[in-house]
């Protein structure tokens, strides 16, 4: 997604028309869902997808058509037609699909200012009209854009004050149409803390970046925590294991994964990491070493409820065997805590500790 909104900005910034087709609503079984977004260039030329298949190729023909005519246009998707039984997307699900062709400096500075939203991860709103009469507004396609305040900080085509607030993001609302409006919340973005900077936490950094996680990696090793190794990583932090995690602060929302080289290293962590107000903290390894790690935690006085919520061995039971099939368990994981929050990912993880 942000590399999506990065190009749209840039080529807005830089005079350039694009054609933007976005995921507005969706109901049942969708490939993608609300928010998603395709942005088409003139010469044919696509970054990021609605799914794919004949859908996206409609959308993309029609997106092509609108070349130079003002307005926005809505399209409606049910996937069980014809269409859509060649590219296996019999969901029974509907997409709206809004697309409008931008350009000029109106344009440019509004998704400017969205791109830095989505720069910031500290989590917006956008609000989008799909029914004018409803929401009492001129325009199809007119746009607001909210901070994670809910300030109103910048609009497309909107013409004065937005109809309504969008709900607050620590709610974890989810896309919904509301008096002919699509509210498209964006939750503030994880940032997952990896201790460890071997073979599986390069797997899991490079995996959690194009998840949209913003990954710091932590470990004691030059040689390893370098930018060669965690291109996609915002920070890498180098030093003594137990300095850095008792200096990292808390105050956005955290992620953290224990996958250093060693039992002792592991347990260090984890008794940094285990009484914070992380929202997640996964450790690797045999039932064995967690049960011996626990133990030593005990006696050095870490309480019982910071070791219970630990999710040790990490990773859902896929029957890894590989480094890289390690770290898609691993992020799988991350990825249900985040969209499906802590209860249900929980009941997902019981589950898979069945099958084990």
């Amino acid at each position: 997604m942000r590399d999506v909104v990065r190009v749209l900005a840039n080529d807005l910034a830089n005079g350039k028309p694009v054609l933007l087709c976005q995921v507005v609503e969706t109901r049942g079984s969708t490939p993608q869902k609300a928010g998603a977004l395709m942005i088409v260039r003139p010469d044919g030329s696509q970054v990021g997808t609605l799914g794919g298949g004949c859908v996206e190729a409609e959308v993309k023909q029609k997106a092509i058509r609108r070349l130079d005519q003002p307005g926005a246009e809505l399209h409606s998707y049910v996937l069980d037609h014809d269409y859509a039984w060649a590219d296996g997307l019999i969901c029974g699900g509907k997409m709206v699909i809004l697309t409008e062709m931008l350009r000029g400096p109106a344009a440019a500075a509004y998704f400017d200012a969205w791109k830095l939203q989505h720069e910031r991860g500290q989590g917006f709103s956008e609000a989008i009209v799909l029914d004018p009469e409803r929401a009492g507004v001129e325009v199809l396609g007119s746009r607001w854009l909210f901070d994670a305040d809910g300030r109103c900080v910048a609009d497309w085509n909107g013409r004065g004050e937005p109809p309504s607030t969008p709900e607050p993001l620590e709610g974890r609302p989810r896309p919904a149409v509301r008096d002919g409006l699509a509210w498209l919340p964006s939750l503030p973005r994880i940032r997952l803390v990896i201790v460890g900077a071997g073979h599986v936490g390069q797997a899991v950094a490079s995996l959690a970046a194009r998840a949209d996680f913003d990954v710091w990696v932590v470990d004691d090793r030059a040689q390893y925590a370098n930018p060669e190794r965690f291109p996609d990583a915002q920070r890498l932090l180098v030093g003594p294991i137990d300095r850095i995690l008792s200096e990292l602060d808390m105050d956005r929302p955290t992620y953290a994964l224990v996958v250093t080289r060693g039992h002792g290293h592991d347990q260090e962590a984890l008794y940094h990491l285990a009484p914070t107000t992380a929202e997640y903290v996964g450790l690797i390894g045999s039932r064995r070493k967690i049960r011996m790690i626990f133990e030593n935690l005990r006696d050095q006085g870490i309480p019982e409820e910071a070791l219970a919520r630990v999710c040790a061995p990490v990773g859902l039971e896929i029957g890894s065997e590989s480094v890289i099939e390690i770290a898609i368990s691993i992020v799988a994981e991350l990825i249900a805590w985040r969209n499906l929050g802590p209860r249900a990912a929980r009941s997902v993880r019981l589950g898979a500790e069945t099958t084990r």
